[in-house]
């Protein structure tokens, strides 16, 4: 377990990011939502690699506790006061169960919120019948005043479904449903294959190392170890009919940001179909941060674009090998579970 500083970013420091450096930002960009711009240091000069394109080498975590939508108790807040900051860490800090408690999975502002309303901090499992880690197990959150990840919509909610959408929302082929006859039943994640790219959940092993050469971005999750290789140099997408599992990214560079659109996927992203377009840029706007934004394209989904933007925070510490599929005893456990359970069906003839 990683243990993280945090740090708390005033408003005056926001207002002052924003008014200086908007303009050389948005110059990259035919458009950039608003927010994007978050945490933006004015003096920092951003280093370069011998190519002389922007360096964003190095070990980057994704630890924040920003939700991906706006809790309903802030509903016309973009941000919030250092002092209301600090009232959430307070309740965090003493109404959990750092130790010994199930890990928290779920949106620890939302939990505090709703504490504070109602005096209770709901830090229970997400599986309630086996239970779940303990809090040892996730990495120290990193705090901000941003109120969601999501930037477009302003409203910092995810855009309409489409009726096609909805209906997909609601029969998801990828969710477990019964009683698994074989591993292919279970999630590509149960199965230690992937967790899909990019991957964008924060607090546990999330982490992403970005190595850089004239020619190529690799981009490498630690969650399973996937690695995209991007060509950043004039190359065309793969025919519509290639699918792969992570897409197909292709890179280039605009300005000081790394710009990486991938399309072509099998099952898409989020909920999307296959033929969604996801475009990610890097922009490191500090010598500890990168503003890392996703704008997520599928009209098929949604009525519209959306985009959120995760900040990832430097460290020196290295990225392990995760070895998921060494000792995966879930995956003998569910199966055989499953197992057991038919043949108690079958010698009582009563149906669980």
């Amino acid at each position: 377990m990683r243990t993280r500083t945090t740090r708390v970013l005033s408003a005056a420091v926001l207002a002052l990011g924003v008014g200086v450096v908007a303009v050389s930002l948005n110059a990259q960009s035919a458009k950039l939502p608003d927010g994007a711009n978050y945490g933006v240091d004015p003096a920092y000069k951003v280093s370069r690699t011998a190519d002389g394109q922007p360096d964003l080498q190095g070990v980057w975590a994704n630890n924040s506790v920003t939700p991906m939508t706006r809790p309903k108790q802030w509903k016309d807040k973009a941000v919030i006061t250092d002092a209301e900051l600090a009232e959430l860490k307070g309740i965090v800090a003493k109404q959990s169960d750092q130790s010994g408690g199930d890990a928290i999975f779920q949106n620890q502002v939302q939990l505090a919120l709703d504490a504070k309303e109602k005096g209770k901090f709901d830090q229970t499992s997400y599986d309630p019948t086996t239970g779940n880690y303990n809090q040892f197990w996730m990495a120290d959150r990193d705090w901000d005043t941003r109120t969601s990840l999501i930037i477009d919509p302003p409203n910092g909610e995810f855009p309409p479904m489409t009726p096609d959408g909805e209906a997909r929302s609601k029969n998801n082929p990828l969710r477990r449903t019964g009683r698994p006859r074989g591993p292919e039943d279970l999630p590509l994640s149960e199965r230690c294959l992937s967790y899909g790219a990019p991957r964008t959940g924060a607090g546990y092993n999330s982490y992403v190392q970005i190595i850089q050469s004239k020619d190529v971005v690799v981009l490498q999750q630690e969650m399973i170890h996937d690695a995209r290789v991007v060509p950043v140099i004039a190359k065309p997408h793969l025919p519509a009919s290639v699918r792969q599992l992570h897409g197909d990214s292709r890179g280039r560079w605009e300005g000081d940001s790394l710009v990486v659109e991938t399309t072509n996927y099998t099952n898409g992203f989020m909920g999307s179909t296959p033929d969604v377009k996801l475009t990610e840029r890097y922009t490191r706007v500090s010598k500890d941060y990168i503003n890392w934004i996703i704008t997520v394209d599928d009209a098929k989904t949604w009525t519209e674009p959306w985009s959120f933007m995760i900040r990832l925070k430097r460290t020196d510490e290295p990225i392990y090998e995760y070895a998921c599929h060494e000792g995966n005893y879930a995956m003998q456990g569910i199966l055989g579970g499953a197992r057991r359970e038919e043949a108690e069906e079958a010698k009582t003839g009563k149906k669980k």
